[in-house]
């Protein structure tokens, strides 16, 4: 347990940060999986419009530090990718 008043103010910022974070990444991750989805059913004009909606989340993810910045290219190349792949097949 914190014992001085820096240890408890940096306890407390903590505390917020992490919930910050967890409502920063749980967001990133459901817009990911909107995306997934759309991929799934087949939609093109959805997946294209899902995976537009994704790609400033994740980037707003990786600035604010939640995500480190080359995990958050990742999954948007890998989306992108998968994206396209659906409408060359198509």
């Amino acid at each position: 347990m914190a014992n001085h008043k820096s240890a408890e103010k940096r306890n407390r910022q903590s505390q917020v940060r992490r919930l910050r974070n967890r409502a920063n990444r749980t967001h990133m991750r459901n817009v990911i999986k909107a995306v997934d989805a759309a991929i799934v059913t087949g939609s093109q004009e959805d997946a294209q419009t899902a995976l537009s909606v994704a790609i400033p989340v994740i980037a707003k993810t990786a600035s604010k530090g939640t995500v480190h910045k080359k995990n958050a290219s990742r999954k948007v190349s890998r989306l992108t990718k998968r994206v396209n792949k659906m409408q060359v097949a198509a």
